[in-house]
């Protein structure tokens, strides 16, 4: 699914993510760079050797034991190289500036999912967005934590070739992977797979994935148009509906909720009257909490005199039985449906 399709089909213009999913007619897009997955514990995890490309993801999964502090340097060095902000559940910003690291990835002793975006040009700094999140207690009764970092590498002269997290007590199962994306790529191995493209053919209350393959990594997005009335985005897996997911959320930068014990990951808190954008990540291994980190935004009132409206979430399903096979998106209020051409992609990888 190209750049273009998004541009005219779902009105999105910055469509970067989405094009890398699976670039132009599957050409391109995002190829996997390298790898680490923990056999056993210790306190590095190193892929090095990356090939140069312009942007890079990092998807990484740990699960600590004790007392963890894992943090990241590229290319070796160690030296006072780095600067980053951070935030943990929605509080103050806190900084630190000539640092030996790209700042600290976990915030407790639990299973942590992350996603990294970098912007990896050689003859600039390099500018690193992180969104992290922690499992927190097992089980729904417990909301997940959340740490949104950027982080900048001083590193003029060099692009990153090395992807290094250091800390204690890193057990194993915990994975790092590196993807790159490049405007000159011409490879075929895309890591992201389409599972799932679905369209409503006609107004509804329901948008569902179907059956589709598991996978260890999956992303999601969904354009969702209320008509009738202000709707609600509920995200459910397997088809369960029982008080099996929690969540942690912030509208418009304000102070993090909590909700607990839920039916469903609400994806939008408030209900709205007017098109939402969806964009999520899940790590899904079959033994551990399902873990997501979710971006919605509402478009609010038409025109440009009305800011739009954000929702930052990150949410788990406490199921340790079964992989994810299924996503669905559910509006619950009566008299509203979701308007003919409302979508969901999901693409997965392992």
């Amino acid at each position: 699914m190209s750049l273009p399709y998004l541009q005219n089909n779902w009105g999105l213009s910055n469509g970067l993510q989405t094009m890398n999913a699976a670039g132009s007619s599957g050409v391109g897009g995002w190829v996997e760079l390298g790898r680490t997955t923990l056999g056993s514990t210790t306190s590095t995890i190193d892929i090095s050797s990356l090939a140069d490309k312009r942007y890079y993801m990092i998807l990484s999964y740990f699960i600590p034991s004790g007392t963890p502090s894992v943090v990241p340097t590229f290319n070796a060095d160690t030296g006072s190289n780095y600067a980053f902000r951070y935030t943990d559940n929605g509080g103050s910003d806190s900084t630190s500036t000539s640092t030996t690291n790209a700042g600290t990835f976990n915030q407790g002793y639990t299973p942590t999912f992350s996603i990294g975006n970098f912007a990896n040009l050689s003859t600039k700094e390099k500018l690193c967005i992180f969104n992290h999140m922690n499992r927190d207690t097992a089980g729904a009764a417990t909301a997940p934590a959340r740490r949104e970092l950027v982080a900048k590498w001083t590193n003029t002269s060099d692009p990153i070739d090395e992807f290094t997290l250091t800390g204690t007590n890193i057990t194993s199962g915990s994975e790092v992977v590196v993807l790159g994306w490049d405007p000159t790529d011409t490879h075929t191995t895309n890591f992201w797979e389409e599972l799932a493209s679905v369209d409503l053919g006609s107004a509804g209350d329901n948008l569902s994935s179907g059956t589709i393959s598991a996978k260890k990594y999956l992303w999601f997005q969904a354009w969702l148009d209320p008509t009738g009335g202000s709707a609600n985005a509920n995200l459910t897996f397997n088809n369960d509906t029982g008080s099996n997911y929690s969540l942690r959320y912030s509208v418009n930068g304000a102070v993090d909720s909590t909700l607990t014990s839920e039916a469903t990951i609400s994806m939008d808190i408030s209900k709205r009257s007017t098109p939402f954008f969806i964009n999520g990540f899940i790590v899904n291994n079959t033994t551990e909490e399902k873990l997501c980190i979710i971006h919605q935004m509402n478009q609010s009132t038409v025109g440009a005199a009305t800011a739009p409206i954000r929702v930052e979430i990150v949410g788990k399903w406490a199921n340790t039985a079964a992989q994810i096979t299924e996503i669905d998106i559910d509006n619950p209020q009566v008299g509203v449906d979701y308007a003919t051409g409302s979508k969901l992609r999901v693409w997965g990888s392992d």
